[in-house]
């Protein structure tokens, strides 16, 4: 008897056909052959072999821009979309600093910003995730779409887990334990933007992943758009290490040099990554020179991408201010 290919083989054949016949998938393939992964309409065997073959040669943003466009066709949102100014990936988790970023964006809603962040966690051994540091917080976790727009209305941020947003892109994210790498899904979940917010943040670790984010923002026709390497891979500046942001601005792809904020060069590890800090530093009970400039240094950036400040000295003096000026006696959120 005559077996006939699997629907899926071709993508996997596009993928593995050599050196000289292999090439990427192109924005509608992708969106296919993830709409199908997506509706568990792939075999074990060819999921695997398939997000290795994208992992061997990297994702393209065509391929990225694919995916996420199938991703978001999978979500089912409620019938009243809350209004949201800005999407926040953290996918990475902590393990050298604490997560100031989570002060950053807490700045932000504090002033008026509605954030929708989202993320996953245990993925990796030995790493905070955001979902802890914001239960340490007394900040709820969003469970679902409509949940996530109750904490927009009351607080201006709400953050919602990646297996509330999508269970199988969660079960994806979670294989690097198994095969022992990072797949295209950890590059698809940050840019996932459920709720189409107009600006969009991006933290990466590698380097050569900046031009991917930016790439498949313009393919994604995402209004606004700034990615950086951010520290352990978040969207947290490293205070002491001149930054380079790559943007996208309505149709326009910018760059951006971003200065060195502490004249020390050393970046000393967090001993115990004790949480409390978070709180103390918020308060003014406690000085954290470098977690300081962290959070300063964040909200500069943020408030560019949202087009508070047109240049960089402005955003980081208007992110100053707005640090200096907190209300150190109000709750967390």
């Amino acid at each position: 008897m005559i077996r006939l290919p699997h629907p899926f083989a071709r993508f996997i054949q596009i993928l593995g056909r050599g050196k000289t016949l292999s090439r990427s998938l192109t924005i509608e393939e992708a969106e296919e052959a993830m709409a199908m992964i997506l509706a568990g309409d792939v075999l074990p065997e060819q999921l695997g072999a398939f997000l290795m073959l994208l992992r061997m040669k990297e994702e393209s943003p065509e391929e990225i821009a694919g995916f996420v466009r199938a991703a978001r066709a999978a979500m089912t949102l409620p019938s009243q979309v809350p209004k949201v100014d800005l999407d926040w990936s953290c996918y990475a988790g902590k393990r050298r600093q604490l997560p100031w970023y989570i002060l950053s964006a807490l700045m932000l809603a504090r002033n008026g910003t509605k954030i929708f962040m989202h993320g996953a966690e245990g993925h990796t051994a030995g790493r905070v995730y955001t979902r802890e540091v914001l239960e340490s917080l007394n900040i709820p976790v969003a469970w679902s779409f409509e949940e996530a727009a109750s904490h927009l209305a009351q607080r201006n941020f709400a953050y919602m887990p990646l297996v509330a947003i999508n269970p199988i892109l969660a079960n994806l994210f979670e294989l690097r334990s198994i095969l022992g790498l990072r797949s295209p899904v950890h590059t698809l979940s940050r840019m996932l933007n459920p709720y189409a917010a107009p600006v969009m943040l991006q933290g990466i670790f590698h380097r050569g992943y900046m031009a991917i984010h930016q790439k498949a923002a313009l393919l994604l026709k995402q209004p606004h758009m700034s990615v950086f390497r951010g520290e352990g891979g978040e969207i947290e500046r490293r205070p002491n290490k001149p930054c380079e942001v790559l943007t996208v601005h309505d149709g326009a792809v910018g760059e951006e040099r971003w200065p060195v904020l502490l004249s020390d060069p050393r970046q000393v590890p967090e001993e115990d990554m004790n949480l409390d800090r978070l709180m103390a530093v918020l308060r003014g009970e406690a000085r954290d020179e470098y977690g300081e400039a962290a959070v300063i240094g964040t909200l500069a950036i943020a408030l560019k991408a949202l087009g508070s400040a047109k240049t960089v000295e402005a955003a980081e003096a208007q992110a100053n201010a707005m640090w200096e000026g907190r209300d150190r006696l109000r709750a967390v959120a």
